[in-house]
């Protein structure tokens, strides 16, 4: 959702690395890209792990899991998020068009509930589906979020599939689940050359011109 469909200015990465420092971890740039996607009790997890060489405790992890989901959700009121230009029609057109969508997230369900009622979504309505990090045993670059989805969405052919998202992890799970489309996408904070290092089938500007590349395949994906 963040970075692919809805733009909320960076805040997750703002709210995540002020929780880790917090906690006593730390989390330079590189680390930052590395985790865009991710379920966030694992980069929590992994992070503070790294900054201090010992495995964080349970209790640790999901305390600091709370600063960070307090945080998001001050910035969340402070400036709401909203979708990037052109994605809801894009999801009427291909809604339209009898693609079924479904919304995946690195946020668990306390943080999406929120998300998705500040945008005015709604499951179903603008989507068909939303499948959240609590959703799955372990989320990207796993393929389980997408497999869910398709769970979701009555979808049985993963070649009918299109995965799209703005960060590595996206396109890796997407291929991880082997469909048909693996689609980045540049609204994000990763540029299409660093996404084009990984294996993926498109490339776009944006969520916008995804009804234009389905339209053109055959057959189309039906989630």
């Amino acid at each position: 959702m963040a970075g692919t469909t809805v733009d909320e200015g960076g805040a997750v990465y703002r709210a995540l690395a002020a929780a880790v420092l917090a906690g006593g971890g730390h989390l330079s740039d590189a680390e930052l890209v590395r985790w865009m996607g991710a379920d966030k009790r694992q980069a929590i997890r992994a992070l503070t792990r790294a900054a201090t060489g010992t495995e964080p405790d349970p209790v640790s992890v999901e305390r600091t899991y709370t600063e960070f989901r307090d945080r998001l959700l001050a910035e969340y009121r402070a400036a709401p998020p909203h979708p990037f230009p052109g994605v809801p029609e894009a999801f009427a057109a291909l809604r339209g068009a009898g693609v079924r969508l479904a919304l995946t997230t690195g946020f668990s369900t306390d943080v999406t509930e929120p998300l998705l009622e500040a945008l005015g979504w709604s499951v179903p309505g603008t989507v068909d589906a939303l499948v959240c990090t609590d959703d799955v045993p372990a989320g990207r670059p796993a393929p389980y979020m997408v497999f869910r989805a398709m769970e979701r969405t009555a979808s049985c052919d993963v070649r009918r599939v299109a995965v799209v998202g703005d960060t590595p992890r996206d396109l890796e799970a997407g291929t991880n689940a082997c469909a048909g489309f693996v689609v980045g996408v540049a609204t994000g904070g990763v540029d299409l050359a660093e996404l084009g290092r990984h294996r993926h089938t498109h490339l776009l500007a944006s969520v916008a011109d995804l009804p234009a590349l389905l339209a053109s395949a055959r057959p189309a994906p039906t989630a």
